[in-house]
């Protein structure tokens, strides 16, 4: 650890908050001059501080540890290249349009890598008028179900939620030409083209 770029990435989150090293220092009931020393690099927060440091600066622990915010590239804005992110504890869903550190119930979520489907694992899509019928044969138990549908377009990503032992029928507006993909709790991400 860089006790110098730690201080400054402080001093630099701080102010921006606009906090002063008292009223830092007072929310986290500490002295103002521990505050002054990690901000000078002469020391570093407790490990037992940190969460509450963390949640008033609003990084991550692991960030400020680093002593730098790291941002990401500019992705554009085509959201079929979004990723998507599952926790394994919980089944909650989330969607980035680009790079992200996520995390649920306290662990890191790695971005799922959706895989093409084969013939046999597609979904069945039907046009009825001006909506597409998604429908599959696919278990749907509480062991193995698939969690969610999306939709991406280059403008937009339709999620839908899929619960287990419900059968997978579901209906989304006809629009142009996009990503169908499904996440199967035991298989992982699957997509294909409509």
């Amino acid at each position: 650890m860089d006790s110098s770029k730690i201080g400054n990435l402080i001093l630099k989150l701080r102010k921006e908050k606009g906090f002063t090293q008292k009223e830092l220092a007072d929310r986290m009931n500490i002295s103002d001059r521990t505050i002054s020393k990690w901000e000078r690099g002469q020391g570093c927060p407790d490990v037992s501080l940190l969460p509450d440091l963390s949640s008033l600066l609003g990084v991550n622990i692991e960030d400020i540890l680093d002593g730098e915010l790291t941002t990401n590239d500019f992705v554009g804005g085509n959201m079929k290249k979004s990723n998507y992110f599952v926790c394994t504890s919980c089944n909650n869903i989330v969607l980035s349009t680009g790079n992200a550190t996520i995390s649920c119930c306290g662990r890191k979520l790695d971005a799922l890598v959706p895989t093409k489907a084969i013939d046999e694992e597609k979904l069945e899509v039907s046009q009825i008028e001006d909506q597409l019928y998604i429908s599959s044969d696919h278990p749907m138990t509480k062991d193995h179900y698939i969690s969610f549908i999306a939709f991406a377009t280059g403008d937009q990503v339709q999620i839908i939620k899929q619960y287990p032992e419900w059968a997978l029928q579901t209906y989304l507006p006809k629009r142009k030409h996009g990503t169908l993909l499904w996440y199967c709790t035991q298989h992982g991400l699957f997509y294909q083209l409509i």
